[in-house]
C-alpha cells in the first residue's frame, strides 16, 4: 500500500453507448443499447437512460427490448470506439510511462512513476485535469478513482460513476470498505458471494471480522488468504505497462443454427481471416490454431493444431481451422463458431513473398466482411443466409452505422427491411437531422467511415503542464467528486 493516492483508475462512462449518443444528436438524453440485435444477441453497453429501465451489459437483447421497447438498438462500431480509445490512452500516456490498459475504456495509471502526483492534492488536480482533457478531446466523460492501490482505485472509480472523481485517503480504506457488499472485491462472483452469504458474511466488514483462518476454511487456502487481505484493504499489485496477450480470437453467434456443412466451413474460413487481421494489427504471430464449436444442444467443443512455427499467414490459419473442423460432428446444428491463435510470438517463419500475396487477399476479404468483432466476447450480430437478399441488405446496412448520400451528405442507419433502408442525416456537431428512406440498392448511398466526435477539439499538445484544474462550469466539490 502506498502512503499517497497516486494510483489512478479511469473508467469511461457507458463507453459504447456514450460514443453513439455523442455521434448522433437525435439520441442524446435517450435510451441507447449497443450490442447484437438478433434473437441471440447480447447487450454490450447500455446508456444510463436505458439502465434506469433495467437494461444492463450481458443481458440478452430480446430481454432488453421487453424492458426498453422504445430504446435505440445499435450494432457496435468498433472502428469509432478504437479511435476514441487511442485518444484517451494517448492522454494517459502523457501522465506516466506506466499505463495498464484493461480494455478499450479502462486503465490504471501510476502517477508517481510519471512524476505527476506525490500527494493527495496533486493526485486530485491530476485526476480533475484528466477528466477535463478527455471531455475536451473526445466529448465524452470518464470517472476517476485515486487510491494507494489498484483494488481501491478501481472501487473508487466505480463509486464515482457517472462522471465523477473519488479519492480514497490512505488510512481510511477499512472504514470505506466495511459496509460494502462482498461482491465489490475482485474475484468474488455470484457463486462465491452466495457461498459467503450462506455463512453469514454479506459485507466486507464481515470478512475482516471472520478472520483469515475462517475464510481459508470456507473458500480454500489461496482464495481465503487473498480475500482476507482485500477485506483489510491490502493490495500490493504494481501497475504493469505491458499486459502480454496470451491469445487472439474471434467468435460469431448465429441467430439460426447452421446445418449446411458448406456454410459452416465458409464461416470458419471467414473467422480465420478476421482472426489473422486482429493478429497482424497487434504485430504478433501464433503457433497454435484453435477452433471452437458450440452445437445446438449448447455443448462446446474445442480442437487445436500446433504448427511447426509461429505464423500470421491467413492461408495457413484458414487451412488449419478447416482441418480441425473435419474432426467435429456438426450434423445437429451449430449456434457458435470461433477461431483463435495461441502461443503468440513477435516473429514468423513463413515465406515473405507468400505472406505479401496473402496480405492482399486478407485486405480484400476483410473489406468484404467489414462487420467488427465484439471485444473480448461473442459477436452477436445477425449472420444472413447466403440466399436471403433481405438479410444481406441488413448486413450491408447495420443499424447505427455510418452512411453517405451524394445529395444529402453524412448520416446513419436507423433500420432496414422490405428492400428499404432508413437514414437519419446528422453529424455530431449538428442539430438533430431529418429522416429519409431509400432502396437498399440506391446507387447514391454508400457505407461511410465514422466522423470525429469533436470537430474543433481544444489544443492539448502541451498537456498536462498547461491543463486547467477543472472543466469549465464544473464544481470540483460536486456530486461524485469527494473523498471519504
Amino acid at each position: 500500500m502506498r502512503p499517497a493516492p497516486t494510483i489512478l483508475h479511469l473508467d469511461m462512462d457507458a463507453f459504447y453507448a456514450a460514443a453513439e449518443q455523442a455521434a448522433k444528436p437525435s439520441l442524446r438524453g435517450k435510451a441507447v443499447v449497443v450490442g447484437g440485435l438478433g434473437p441471440r444477441g447480447v447487450v454490450a453497453t447500455a446508456s444510463y437512460e436505458a439502465r434506469r429501465l433495467g437494461v444492463h451489459s450481458a443481458m440478452p437483447t430480446a430481454q432488453a427490448r421487453r424492458l426498453a421497447p422504445n430504446a435505440a438498438y445499435l450494432v457496435p462500431r468498433f472502428s469509432l470506439y478504437r479511435t476514441v480509445s487511442d485518444q484517451v490512452m494517448e492522454l494517459l500516456g502523457r501522465l506516466s510511462p506506466l499505463v495498464e490498459p484493461l480494455s478499450l475504456d479502462e486503465a490504471f495509471v501510476d502517477l508517481e512513476a510519471g512524476g505527476t502526483a506525490d500527494d493527495s492534492a496533486s493526485a486530485r488536480a491530476t485526476g480533475e485535469g484528466l477528466r477535463t482533457a478527455i471531455h475536451a478531446v473526445t466529448g465524452l466523460s470518464g470517472s476517476v478513482g485515486l487510491a494507494g492501490s489498484k483494488m481501491l482505485a478501481k472501487i473508487a472509480s466505480e463509486e464515482a460513476k457517472p462522471d465523477g472523481l473519488l479519492l480514497i485517503e490512505p488510512g481510511t480504506e477499512r472504514e470505506l470498505l466495511a459496509p460494502m457488499s462482498v461482491r465489490i472485491l475482485p474475484g468474488v462472483g455470484p457463486a462465491t458471494g452466495d457461498h459467503l452469504r450462506r455463512a453469514g458474511m454479506t459485507t466486507v466488514h464481515d470478512l475482516a471480522e471472520a478472520g483469515e483462518a475462517e475464510l481459508v476454511r470456507l473458500v480454500g487456502k489461496a482464495h481465503g488468504h487473498g480475500l482476507y487481505r482485500m477485506a483489510l484493504g491490502l493490495d500490493d499489485r504494481p501497475v504493469v505497462a505491458e499486459r502480454d496477450a496470451k491469445s487472439v480470437s474471434v467468435e460469431d453467434t448465429f441467430d439460426v443454427d447452421l446445418h449446411d456443412r458448406v456454410r459452416v466451413r465458409a464461416e470458419v474460413e471467414r473467422l480465420a481471416v478476421r482472426c489473422v487481421e486482429r493478429l497482424r494489427a497487434a504485430d504478433r504471430s501464433g503457433r497454435t490454431v484453435v477452433l471452437k464449436v458450440r452445437r445446438y444442444d449448447f455443448s462446446t467443443l474445442t480442437r487445436s493444431e500446433t504448427l511447426r512455427g509461429p505464423t500470421d499467414d491467413p492461408t495457413v490459419v484458414r487451412e488449419a481451422a478447416g482441418r480441425l473442423l473435419e474432426s467435429v460432428d456438426t450434423t445437429g446444428g451449430v449456434r457458435l463458431l470461433g477461431v483463435g491463435v495461441t502461443g503468440l510470438a513477435d516473429y514468423t517463419q513463413e515465406d515473405l513473398f507468400a505472406q505479401a500475396a496473402d496480405a492482399r487477399e486478407l485486405a480484400q476479404r476483410a473489406q468484404e466482411h467489414s462487420s467488427p468483432p465484439v471485444e473480448g466476447g461473442e459477436e452477436s450480430v445477425p449472420e444472413p443466409e447466403p440466399d436471403s437478399a433481405e438479410l444481406l441488405a441488413a448486413r450491408r446496412w447495420p443499424a447505427g452505422h455510418d452512411v453517405h448520400h451524394e445529395e444529402h451528405g453524412h448520416g446513419w442507419v436507423q433500420g432496414s427491411g422490405v428492400g428499404r433502408v432508413t437514414v437519419r442525416f446528422e453529424e455530431p456537431w449538428s442539430a438533430p437531422g431529418r429522416v429519409l428512406t431509400f432502396r437498399v440498392d440506391d446507387p447514391l448511398l454508400r457505407p461511410a467511415d465514422p466522423l470525429p466526435l469533436v470537430r474543433d477539439a481544444a489544443d492539448y499538445s502541451s498537456w498536462p503542464a498547461s491543463l486547467p484544474k477543472s472543466r469549465s462550469g464544473a464544481d470540483s466539490s460536486g456530486g461524485g467528486e469527494s473523498s471519504p
